[in-house]
């Protein structure tokens, strides 16, 4: 059901939309957690460092696809607030256009270099084949992750958060399943681990945007919707281009870092891809949680009611801020057991490596999670230079920091790294958010 974010008190109105969204991106989390989980406790060590090796480039893919989902969602938001329905069907018709001819590209370009790649972050030889396996079929299955993505952005832009929630819940579900099926039952290995995402995705793409169409299709507009438009595809680049960007050199600072780790062996690897699991499901939570605050300052955008976004400021801080310290507590005092999830009869050195990554970063949870509140204001009222800085600091520091710290500290100094720059990035987000150039800023 479509629902109007511009109306009923601010705190309510979050509430009620973000918690299905938190929801969602939980068990969106457990399709890669699934995958992780099933290679290290039914195939091994080394099938958990294959698979957490592979992911950081799929993260390369994974930016795209959330900057198209960024794109859509905040301009179909900007227009349902000012209730120009006509062009909100034509926003999402030029999304799927470009989209699929962005999708085709990438997948032609994943397939002629992911040798190359997997080379170039210095893939140990004994996961090398596992690591190419799952990174072929995965690039196979990206029109599902693209559809997806932008059929999630839709609803969001609508203000329904509960649709996407059920698909994902059964989806992840049905995944973990397969993954069980594929691997422990008929033996596959890590090809049962990426055809059983690859499986349940698809299945959850064609539904979604089955649903998306059926939708669209009963919104009454007085004239009928363009199939395609110039002008809006200028708009949802203009927010979807630097998210791309955002999301990318995030992906290519990870693949640098990854670098770093893949020379201290497979046991670090594999404590580093089970602890990294646990803490991208708290990050990307939180970024979800962002994200829906910025449907709901675009919407308000929209409609011109800016006093609005400033009580949805703080109104999302409050419940980011109510979600984040359980899970604080959590990760510091239980991380040991968290990660047993992960790997069965894990090396010593996999799993301090692990205990140490989560109980360094934890703690900065409460810092990092305020910036994507902020981040969540600035991407919905289209200031994206403001929100480009602020996350190219946070990368270029934690990049560089680790190089540096790990030549005189090893992996500890690595893992050191995400405070500084979080914390810093945090401070310029609030300080863009607190000027308030948002406040002016029209549909």
């Amino acid at each position: 059901m479509n629902k109007d974010l511009t109306v009923g008190r601010p705190e309510r109105v979050l509430w009620m939309f973000c918690l299905p969204l938190f929801g969602s991106i939980i068990f969106q989390q457990l399709y890669n957690i699934a995958d992780s989980l099933v290679a290290g406790k039914f195939i091994g060590e080394n099938a958990l460092a294959a698979v957490g090796n592979s992911y950081e480039i799929t993260l390369i893919f994974i930016a795209f696809a959330f900057g198209c989902n960024i794109g859509c969602s905040v301009i179909v938001s900007q227009l349902f607030g000012a209730k120009r329905l006509a062009d909100v069907k034509t926003a999402v018709y030029t999304t799927m256009i470009a989209s699929g001819i962005l999708c085709a590209i990438l997948m032609l370009v994943g397939i002629l270099s992911c040798q190359a790649l997997l080379l170039l972050i210095r893939t140990p030889q004994e996961i090398m084949a596992d690591s190419k396996l799952y990174l072929d079929v995965y690039i196979w299955g990206l029109p599902f992750l693209f559809f997806y993505n932008i059929a999630t952005g839709i609803f969001s832009a609508l203000g329904d958060s509960k649709t996407p929630f059920i698909f994902l819940a059964v989806s992840s579900t049905a995944n973990i399943l397969v993954d069980i099926l594929f691997v422990a039952g008929f033996h596959m290995g890590v090809a049962g681990v990426a055809w059983a995402t690859f499986l349940c995705q698809g299945i959850s793409a064609v539904l979604a945007i089955a649903v998306v169409l059926k939708r669209l299709a009963k919104i009454r507009t007085e004239k009928k919707a363009a199939l395609f438009s110039w002008k809006i595809l200028g708009r949802i680049v203009r927010i979807a281009v630097p998210s791309i960007l955002q999301q990318s050199f995030i992906s290519f600072g990870n693949i640098i870092i990854q670098t770093v780790i893949n020379g201290y062996g497979p046991s670090v690897i594999a404590g580093y891809a089970a602890a990294v699991k646990l803490n991208n499901l708290v990050i990307t939570s939180f970024t979800t949680i962002g994200n829906g605050i910025s449907n709901y300052t675009a919407q308000n955008l929209g409609a011109g009611k800016q006093e609005r976004i400033r009580q949805g400021f703080f109104a999302g801080l409050k419940m980011i801020w109510t979600i984040c310290v359980p899970m604080i507590v959590l990760y510091f005092l239980a991380g040991r057991w968290l990660l047993y999830l992960f790997m069965d009869q894990p090396t010593d050195t996999a799993m301090h490596t692990g205990i140490l990554f989560l109980r360094i970063l934890s703690p900065f949870y409460l810092i990092v999670s305020a910036k994507l509140v902020a981040d969540g204001i600035l991407r919905g009222t289209g200031l994206m230079k403001q929100f480009m800085m602020t996350t190219f600091t946070d990368l270029l520091l934690r990049v560089a920091l680790a190089v540096l710290l790990s030549r005189a500290f090893g992996v500890t100094g690595i893992w050191c790294a995400w405070p500084v720059g979080w914390s810093i990035a945090t401070i310029l987000s609030l300080l863009f958010y607190r000027r308030g150039d948002w406040e002016r800023e029209n549909v």
